[in-house]
């Protein structure tokens, strides 16, 4: 296990895949909430990588931002040698909490939608679309209904959706957080499977600090708000692992460094001193 530098950005010293330089980001109102940055993130091509932090943080917006579906206030992000300015760049996919599968249209209609919509050929789709189904183990349930499956296997089909794009960087945020963890083990296992046979770069937004140990090469670790990232984590774990890598002690040293650098920022995103005590203006308000 290898940690950066506290202050050193979140950076790999492999050829980047999405690049942010200065990135922040502050939402405009009658009160402006700065939620992310200034933050420096270097995402390797074919890494996995994981971004954890407090509540509030700014890991959602740092997710959005990468994928081009808002603006950064400031900084520069580029994929694949390009800056990501006002669109989702070809070549990203996403997959968020909520499921986003379409109660009124079957398992199979769903992974095939956003080929249909981008006027794919239907010789084409029908590929790509029987070669998922069968990789995400979908083939029983192609003419069922989302209302008919478990939340696991939505989720599979969500993933789905997004694999059949064929994209070369996945975002995930809290893909798994509806799930218990004994599914969310079993679903991380699939994830990476997902990965390896693939080649894609996957960035993943979690809350689960054991989750993120597990699947991670990397994982950064985030402020309060406004989110910068404090300390990079490498894991050291090889390519081919799976869950059953959480029963080895050095899962739990990596587990509990992220505890130990997490807890004070978790603290301060509740308005508590390090001793877990209200502070005297939040014990007030």
């Amino acid at each position: 296990m290898n940690v950066a530098s506290p202050a050193a950005p979140a950076v790999s010293d492999k050829p980047a895949h999405a690049r942010l330089s200065g990135v922040t980001r502050v939402f405009e109102g009658k009160l402006p909430v700065h939620a992310l940055g200034p933050l420096d993130l270097a995402l390797a091509r074919g890494e996995f990588f994981s971004v954890v932090g407090p509540s509030g943080c700014g890991k959602s917006t740092l997710m959005d931002l990468i994928a081009g579906l808002n603006p950064p206030t400031a900084g520069t992000i580029i994929f694949e040698d390009k800056p990501v300015v006002g669109e989702v760049p070809d070549g990203i996919g996403a997959v968020f909490q909520e499921d986003a599968s379409f109660p009124w249209l079957t398992v199979r209609d769903n992974v095939a939608f956003g080929l249909r919509r981008a006027g794919v050929d239907a010789v084409e789709i029908k590929r790509r679309v029987d070669y998922v189904i069968g990789f995400m183990g979908l083939k029983d349930f192609t003419a069922a209904y989302p209302a008919q499956l478990s939340g696991g296997m939505r989720q599979r089909v969500c993933i789905a959706r997004t694999l059949v794009l064929q994209p070369r960087l996945i975002l995930l945020d809290e893909p798994f957080g509806a799930l218990d963890q004994q599914t969310r083990l079993l679903m991380g296992d699939e994830l990476l499977r997902l990965w390896r046979e693939t080649g894609a770069t996957i960035m993943l937004i979690t809350h689960a600090l054991d989750e993120a140990a597990m699947l991670s090469d990397r994982v950064g670790v985030m402020s309060a708000r406004p989110g910068r990232f404090i300390e990079t984590l490498t894991t050291g774990w090889p390519r081919t692992r799976d869950s059953n890598i959480v029963a080895e002690a050095s899962f739990g040293a990596v587990t509990a460094r992220l505890w130990s650098l997490l807890r004070a920022e978790s603290l301060k995103a509740i308005g508590a001193d390090s001793s877990g005590a209200a502070a005297p203006e939040a014990a007030a308000g």
